[in-house]
């Protein structure tokens, strides 16, 4: 354990987190599938929703290219919120219950105050990427914005924009690295168990720390998934966010004692 996770452990009462191997991802992808044809009722209305979700805000994003990529990596910061009504589905087809949709959004009552204050947090976050983000692009980019249809290939490919498209990668990936850390299974552990919203947030980083190729895996697969889900005008997240949303609990289950 480092420094930084004995600090944690010393300031909160954490739950012992457990080494996991580098091919785990792929089973929690697997039981996540398992629990969404389990219960395709209540779990496929979450997919539908946020596939409709995530169309409109490509199709406001479509004619702003310079908010498409703050606007995709928003989609993924509010991941972890979106699929708490699965996480719950998930906690009870482990204790043997049956889960109908209401009754997957009803169980949400139970922590309804502490998801509430989460997910003001998660807006602040994504406040700050989208001020940051526009900060980077007002820095390195002075010519005109160019439309969709030319704005990979104006900033990507040109050749020109080498240090906009470092720096992009490099602000954004250390914040995507901080959020990710924090926010990847806290919200399963504030559903799973009587804890507050900085505790879950201080074991989800732990379990990071505690597991860094694992989770890197498993990011890259989030990341993967969902811009599959993308490429495919959305039409793909209506069978991937149910998988992905059990599949977090799963993996919520696996590290946290």
């Amino acid at each position: 354990m480092d420094e930084s996770t004995s600090f944690l452990s010393k300031h909160f009462d954490l739950p012992r987190i457990r080494k996991v191997t580098v091919q785990r991802p792929l089973y929690w992808l697997s039981r996540g599938w398992g629990d969404m044809r389990d219960n395709l009722a209540a779990s496929l209305p979450y997919g539908v929703f946020f596939a409709l979700a995530g169309f409109a805000l490509l199709a406001f994003a479509a004619p702003r290219p310079y908010l498409f990529s703050t606007a995709v990596s928003g989609f993924l910061l509010i991941g972890p919120l979106s699929a708490a009504g699965l996480y719950e589905i998930s906690r009870r087809h482990e204790n043997d219950q049956d889960t109908t949709l209401a009754e997957s959004l009803a169980g949400l009552k139970r922590r309804a105050d502490i998801l509430f204050h989460f997910g003001i947090l998660l807006a602040l976050m994504l406040v700050m990427w989208e001020r940051v983000s526009a900060v980077v692009f007002a820095l390195f980019y002075a010519d005109n914005v160019p439309d969709l249809s030319n704005f990979v290939q104006s900033i990507l490919f040109s050749g020109e924009y080498t240090t906009l498209v470092l720096a992009y990668i490099v602000v954004g990936g250390l914040i995507a690295t901080i959020v990710f850390s924090a926010t990847v299974i806290a919200v399963p552990m504030m559903l799973g168990r009587e804890t507050d919203m900085f505790t879950a947030m201080a074991t989800s980083a732990r379990a990071v720390a505690t597991n860094p190729l694992p989770m890197l895996v498993w990011a890259g697969l989030i990341v993967l998934l969902i811009g599959a889900s993308f490429a495919t005008l959305m039409v793909g997240l209506v069978i991937l966010l149910p998988v992905l949303g059990h599949a977090t609990w799963h993996a919520y289950r696996d590290m946290v004692n």
